[in-house]
């Protein structure tokens, strides 16, 4: 188990290490920094001729000016031993600040989800497949053909619709008006709790129609093997019986896919984000790139990434537990 962490934990550290500089890279991509958007906006029809000089002046005063790889092991260098992301130029303060609440709403969401997903996906997998061609099985399956047919956004649309003509309500946004700007306290969390179902239940959508038949197929073949026919014949209770052998094995695609979920909610909360009006960091990426914002950037980019490796190797760590043959293989 030592030797299986600790290589799972180097592979971490390189894998950050890759990710950092191809995340730098697309910060450099975009034509022109910061320094040409800010004079831009701040003397566009204003008449004011702006130099060469005057836009060096300003790289100058963000530190633009140096050579790249230089920038790199600045930034780089502040992450990893002071936390430190940078500043973020367009909001005139640390990257820090401007990210620090959006990043823990952003997890709130991303975890409720996964929740929702796994707590919907897996006992109701498991049904279907014991209850193979029953109309319960039958049912599942269509929901879950419409869980990957139908797209995410279009199930929060229909949710603002049927809240605000029927209930005269809305289901948008984390917080009620009064805890918005309010200070953090326990009502305020009962109050993000509270927020965080609908948009849990939309992200959770596709996530758990996936995983119902994944757990479903893989339920569907164990049932079928030996090894469950002779602990059957030595008089085990049918219960026990589908828990402990099964079900638990069912389990493992679910366990291994963690980061594609991840992935595929990352990737579905920008447009859900703005249906509902959420307050995520999708929306801030993308604003930060129009405005070449490049640290706001490359601080979420590397976030997101972070998260992604860190759940892929929490996933490991379960898929360990749960199938014993893991530790076996590699011995």
């Amino acid at each position: 188990m030592v030797s299986f962490l600790i290589q799972r934990i180097i592979g971490m550290v390189i894998t950050m290490f890759f990710v950092s500089i191809i995340v730098f890279i697309i910060m450099e991509l975009p034509p022109g920094d910061y320094a040409e958007r800010w004079a831009f906006r701040k003397f566009s029809g204003t008449g004011t001729q702006i130099t060469e000089a005057d836009i060096n002046n300003i790289r100058a005063e963000y530190g633009l000016d140096r050579p790249a790889w230089e920038r790199y092991l600045n930034w780089i260098g502040g992450i990893v031993t002071r936390g430190d992301f940078g500043e973020a130029f367009a909001f005139q303060t640390s990257v820090n600040n401007v990210i620090g609440q959006k990043i823990w709403l952003t997890l709130a969401i991303l975890f409720s989800t996964l929740i929702v997903t796994y707590l919907i996906a897996i006992p109701v997998g498991i049904y279907a497949a014991v209850r193979r061609r029953s109309v319960a099985d039958y049912t599942l399956t269509v929901f879950s053909y419409l869980g990957l047919a139908l797209p995410n956004f279009l199930l929060a649309l229909l949710l603002l619709y049927i809240t605000v003509t029927v209930f005269d309500s809305s289901v948008g946004g984390l917080f009620s008006p009064e805890y918005k700007d309010a200070p953090w306290s326990m009502a305020k969390v009962v109050d993000l709790l509270k927020h965080l179902i609908v948009p849990a239940v939309v992200l959770a959508w596709s996530a758990t129609a996936l995983q119902l038949q994944t757990v479903r197929a893989t339920m569907s073949d164990e049932i079928n093997k030996l090894s469950v026919t002779a602990a059957r014949a030595r008089g085990i209770s049918e219960r026990k019986l589908m828990l402990k052998y099964p079900a638990r094995l069912a389990i493992n695609p679910v366990a291994g896919s963690i980061g594609f979920d991840i992935n595929r909610i990352f990737s579905e909360l920008p447009i859900v984000a703005l249906v509902l009006g959420l307050p995520e960091l999708g929306e801030l990426l993308i604003r930060s790139y129009l405005d070449l914002d490049m640290f706001v950037a490359g601080a979420i980019l590397l976030l997101l990434t972070f998260i992604i490796v860190v759940m892929n190797f929490f996933s490991d760590i379960l898929l360990l537990i749960l199938d014993p043959r893991i530790k076996l293989e590699g011995r």
